[in-house]
């Protein structure tokens, strides 16, 4: 767990890393990548140890008999979340990207409307509108600082074409954990709108101390009949290129629906992920996750008491995730000027705001799950690049 290790990740194939100066112009010698959603750590040992028991085995046949690997998830479900998930529920999808996109095909038609809290996860959108639905954003409005919902107002956005309501719980980019009256309040929604409702909760195991995710369905035991949960162990644990994720369905109907999509793409599991991910919804597991959380919370600090020394810019608190949501509206500069500062002056790749939707234009989103000294530097940088402000 030496989360302040240095791992050079150049030339490994490295999407956040290899990619950085093709997309953003930042220098590959220098650039601080804090765009992509993978953490610069290494997953604990007990993945390490599984994958290495396969090469020793040598064939990497098909993977058969998941017992044990629907048992982990099981196990893991009521250990962390209190919530009971039965075997026959679970599909696995090649991430929660292809899960997102299997259910936009299952559960919707062309030209149908598909719901959005926006500013919210940008492959969201992508993926609706690749697939010839319309995105309908449902803006989310800011008190103290902190997203929250207004039904009032969507109830007037929407004009039954709808059929879908996409929701990430906890929220990215804005790091918001639900609570539960919230919660209840997008069931209600969902209700009254008759919109099956996709809950994204691939961030629930990175929660920061004093603050407590709830599972969707443990909000309302009536929202089963249309509730399809997502969730992963990709992200939790930094095995993103792994591609899997779970689409869990109670209602047996929803069920159906699902399944024939899989049927018709002809899907099967990567055996590389499901082993990964058995292991890590373990015992070592979960302590590593234990260990993660509270890191991450230092480097939230870290990064939140940089960006208050510097006037216009305001971190939104991080309740969840490990990407910080910077709005630079204080600073009075436009989209391109303070992006500029960020990519060309602090040599530091980000995210920018507009690609999450209605709601992110005078943000940045920064990850912060890299070794501390990386993010000291980041700040650091940052302070200099706006230092005329100061």
């Amino acid at each position: 767990m030496d989360f302040d290790r240095i791992i050079d990740r150049h030339g490994t194939h490295s999407q956040k890393w290899d990619m950085m100066e093709k997309i953003y112009g930042v220098p590959a010698s220098d650039g601080i990548p804090m765009w992509v959603a993978d953490m610069d750590f290494q997953p604990p040992q007990c993945i390490s140890d599984a994958l290495q028991g396969m090469v020793d085995h040598g064939i990497y046949g098909y993977y058969g008999d998941d017992r044990s690997y629907l048992s982990a998830i099981r196990w893991w479900m009521q250990e962390r979340h209190g919530w009971r998930v039965e075997p026959e529920w679970v599909f696995t999808t090649h991430g929660l990207v292809n899960g997102t996109g299997l259910c936009v095909d299952a559960f919707s038609e062309p030209g149908d409307g598909v719901v959005l809290f926006t500013p919210v996860y940008h492959s969201f959108a992508r993926v609706i509108k690749a697939a010839g639905r319309r995105v309908v954003e449902c803006p989310l409005a800011t008190e103290n600082g902190r997203y929250v919902m207004d039904f009032d107002a969507y109830d007037d956005m929407l004009d039954g074409s709808e059929k879908m309501l996409i929701l990430c719980s906890p929220h990215n980019p804005g790091g918001r954990v639900w609570t539960r009256e919230e919660l209840q309040g997008v069931a209600d929604f969902a209700r009254r709108h008759d919109l099956i409702l996709v809950s994204d909760e691939i961030h629930h195991d990175l929660v920061m101390p004093d603050h407590s995710h709830i599972a969707m369905p443990l909000v309302d035991d009536r929202i089963a009949d249309r509730l399809v949960m997502m969730t992963a162990t990709t992200k939790t644990f930094n095995i993103a290129g792994a591609h899997s994720g779970n689409v869990i369905i109670a209602d047996e109907a929803l069920r159906a629906r699902f399944a024939a999509r899989m049927g018709a793409l002809g899907m099967s599991p990567n055996s590389f992920g499901l082993v990964m991910a058995e292991a890590a919804y373990s015992t070592e597991g979960a302590q590593w996750v234990d260990a993660l959380t509270q890191y991450l919370d230092g480097n939230r600090r870290l990064f939140d008491a940089g960006i208050a020394t510097i006037p216009g810019l305001a971190s939104m608190p991080l309740e969840a995730t490990y990407l910080a949501w910077v709005d630079f509206a204080g600073t009075g500069m436009d989209a391109g000027d303070f992006t500029a500062r960020v990519e060309k002056d602090a040599r530091i790749a980000v995210n920018h705001g507009a690609t999450f939707g209605t709601g992110g234009e005078s943000f940045l989103r920064f990850n912060l799950a890299t070794p501390r000294a990386r993010v000291q530097e980041a700040v650091s940088r940052l302070q200099e690049a706006f230092a005329d402000l100061q």
